[in-house]
């Protein structure tokens, strides 16, 4: 079956499927929060901002979440524990919503996208940063956009291999050197290949690795500098690929790719196979950085753009 059949599962179905180890995790822990409690008090708060903290939401969020709880508790003088429930998802979705981040509604590039538009994606390695890249190749070019690839993480030959066997799976080119050669280069050739051939989108893979952010940062630094020679304002978008299952790592990831980069956007995959999808939560409102994408499974349809809303309703959506 072809590749482009299969975008029309439900994104509602597959989104409350990918968070179910989170949500069986964080109402388990819930649930012993209250057991023989009937209203919400300073020992329920206490044992919430535990459960809330190991659920990923991270300390940050999870203060900001305490204080205006314990403002509804002062407010409305009793709050049952069965309503728990209803009060966290309105003050974590009050909270998110605070975030000027805008969500997307699908896939498509800016209205005001000039051609090519260059997206930099960075990441560590093993975040499923090259599947992420193929997974958004797929859906532009279902769109019916011309795609260009560029395999500029050249230090790992399993890296430059995937991107091009996606380029294979759904028909896109790929620009590659090969392995241990200058990313730079690759990065050079396909915005140049991209400019020839008035593609919609140039998508360039870069090194996984984060060993010290001055190797980061000069690396970066030199791909902007020569896919520029090209595209005066490009890339129009760094993403950063952040692997959810890691939890707190995650969270520790943004923080040192923020210092050490601009960052524009986020993409939180590997969603479908852990408990700590709170984390997606804590990094939406922690960097205020737009997270665009987020991963709920393997297949193509299953990386999702992401609406703070609907991942909330999910959350709180009980297995």
């Amino acid at each position: 079956m072809s590749i482009f059949n299969i975008f029309s599962k439900d994104k509602k179905e597959s989104l409350d499927k990918g968070l179910e180890k989170t949500k069986e995790s964080f109402f388990s822990k819930l649930g012993r929060t209250v057991v023989g409690k009937s209203q919400v008090d300073e020992d329920v708060l206490d044992e919430l901002e535990e459960v809330l903290i190991s659920s990923d939401l991270g300390v940050s969020t999870t203060v900001k979440i305490i204080d205006r709880i314990e403002e509804r508790v002062a407010r409305d003088k009793y709050l049952g524990t069965t309503e728990l429930d209803k009060i966290l998802r309105e003050e974590i979705a009050g909270l998110l919503s605070e975030n000027n981040t805008k969500d997307l509604k699908d896939f498509s590039l800016p209205e005001d996208a000039k051609k090519p538009y260059v997206l930099l994606v960075v990441g560590v390695n093993g975040v499923g940063k090259t599947t992420t890249i193929g997974k958004l190749a797929a859906q532009y070019k279902k769109q019916g956009k011309k795609v260009i690839l560029g395999a500029a993480d050249t230090f790992r030959a399993a890296a430059v291999d995937q991107l091009k066997m996606w380029g294979d799976r759904i028909d896109v080119p790929v620009v590659s050197h090969g392995m241990n050669t200058d990313p730079a280069s690759v990065a050079y050739d396909a915005v140049k290949q991209g400019v020839e051939e008035e593609a919609d989108i140039v998508i360039i893979d870069t090194a996984g690795r984060l060993h010290t952010k001055v190797n980061l940062m000069n690396e970066l630094s030199k791909i902007k500098r020569v896919i520029q020679k090209f595209v005066n304002e490009a890339p129009h978008e760094v993403l950063l690929v952040l692997d959810g299952s890691t939890g707190q790592n995650a969270m520790i990831q943004a923080r040192e790719f923020t210092k050490a980069t601009e960052v524009t956007a986020l993409a939180i995959t590997k969603l479908d196979g852990t408990a700590k999808g709170g984390v997606v939560i804590g990094i939406s409102e922690e960097f205020k950085i737009p997270v665009k994408y987020i991963g709920v499974g393997e297949k193509v349809e299953d990386l999702q753009v992401f609406n703070k809303m609907e991942f909330v309703d999910s959350f709180f959506k009980r297995v």
